[in-house]
Protein backbone atom coordinates (compact mmCIF):
# COMPACT_ATOMS: atom_id res chain seq x y z
CA UNK A 1 0.00 0.00 0.00
CA UNK A 2 1.19 3.40 -1.25
CA UNK A 3 1.18 6.43 1.05
CA UNK A 4 -1.65 7.96 -1.68
CA UNK A 5 -3.91 4.55 -0.96
CA UNK A 6 -3.41 4.76 2.71
CA UNK A 7 -4.89 8.44 2.11
CA UNK A 8 -7.88 6.90 0.06
CA UNK A 9 -8.18 4.32 2.72
CA UNK A 10 -8.27 6.72 5.73
CA UNK A 11 -10.45 9.12 3.48
CA UNK A 12 -12.79 6.31 2.53
CA UNK A 13 -13.32 4.57 6.31
CA UNK A 14 -13.73 8.06 8.73
CA UNK A 15 -15.54 10.07 6.04
CA UNK A 16 -13.14 13.10 5.95
CA UNK A 17 -12.09 14.16 2.23
CA UNK A 18 -8.55 13.27 0.85
CA UNK A 19 -7.29 16.67 1.74
CA UNK A 20 -8.35 16.32 5.43
CA UNK A 21 -7.31 13.07 5.43
CA UNK A 22 -3.51 13.53 3.61
CA UNK A 23 -2.74 15.90 6.64
CA UNK A 24 -4.03 14.34 9.48
CA UNK A 25 -1.74 11.38 8.55
CA UNK A 26 1.07 13.91 7.70
CA UNK A 27 0.51 14.63 10.94
CA UNK A 28 0.90 11.44 12.86
CA UNK A 29 3.97 10.95 10.74
CA UNK A 30 5.26 14.01 11.57
CA UNK A 31 4.57 13.40 15.62
CA UNK A 32 5.71 9.64 15.48
CA UNK A 33 9.01 10.87 14.06
CA UNK A 34 9.53 13.73 16.69
CA UNK A 35 9.00 11.89 19.33
CA UNK A 36 11.45 8.96 18.17
CA UNK A 37 13.90 11.74 17.48
CA UNK A 38 13.67 12.90 20.79
CA UNK A 39 14.50 9.07 22.22
CA UNK A 40 10.67 8.08 23.46
CA UNK A 41 8.73 5.09 22.31
CA UNK A 42 5.50 5.24 20.27
CA UNK A 43 2.52 2.65 21.34
CA UNK A 44 -0.21 2.01 19.87
CA UNK A 45 -2.33 -0.38 22.00
CA UNK A 46 -3.25 -3.53 20.41
CA UNK A 47 -1.37 -1.64 17.32
CA UNK A 48 2.41 -2.24 18.14
CA UNK A 49 5.46 -0.09 19.50
CA UNK A 50 7.83 2.34 17.27
CA UNK A 51 11.10 2.07 19.46
CA UNK A 52 14.16 4.23 18.66
CA UNK A 53 17.24 2.21 18.53
CA UNK A 54 21.10 3.26 18.60
CA UNK A 55 23.34 1.10 16.60
CA UNK A 56 26.62 1.56 18.14
CA UNK A 57 29.99 2.03 15.78
CA UNK A 58 31.41 -1.01 14.26
CA UNK A 59 33.00 -2.46 11.25
CA UNK A 60 31.32 -4.20 8.05
CA UNK A 61 32.24 -5.60 4.98
CA UNK A 62 31.97 -4.97 1.80
CA UNK A 63 30.64 -7.79 -0.22
CA UNK A 64 31.84 -6.64 -3.37
CA UNK A 65 35.34 -6.13 -2.62
CA UNK A 66 35.92 -8.04 0.67
CA UNK A 67 37.28 -4.93 2.25
CA UNK A 68 36.27 -3.81 5.83
CA UNK A 69 34.91 -0.69 6.55
CA UNK A 70 34.59 1.54 9.56
CA UNK A 71 30.38 1.58 10.25
CA UNK A 72 29.68 5.05 12.37
CA UNK A 73 27.36 4.98 15.11
CA UNK A 74 23.41 5.49 13.81
CA UNK A 75 20.02 6.28 15.13
CA UNK A 76 17.07 4.31 13.67
CA UNK A 77 13.80 3.10 14.70
CA UNK A 78 11.99 -0.54 14.89
CA UNK A 79 8.48 -1.42 14.78
CA UNK A 80 6.89 -4.28 17.06
CA UNK A 81 3.34 -5.43 16.30
CA UNK A 82 1.18 -5.42 18.99
CA UNK A 83 -0.91 -8.44 20.05
CA UNK A 84 -3.70 -7.04 18.90
CA UNK A 85 -2.22 -6.84 14.86
CA UNK A 86 -0.91 -10.36 15.14
CA UNK A 87 -3.76 -11.77 15.96
CA UNK A 88 -5.41 -10.51 12.83
CA UNK A 89 -2.65 -11.64 10.78
CA UNK A 90 -2.55 -15.39 11.97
Amino acid sequence: MTKAELVTAIAEKAGLNKAQAKDALQAFIDSVTSSLKAGHQVRLVGFGSFVPVRRPAGTARNPRTGETVKRPATKTARFRAGEGLKGALN
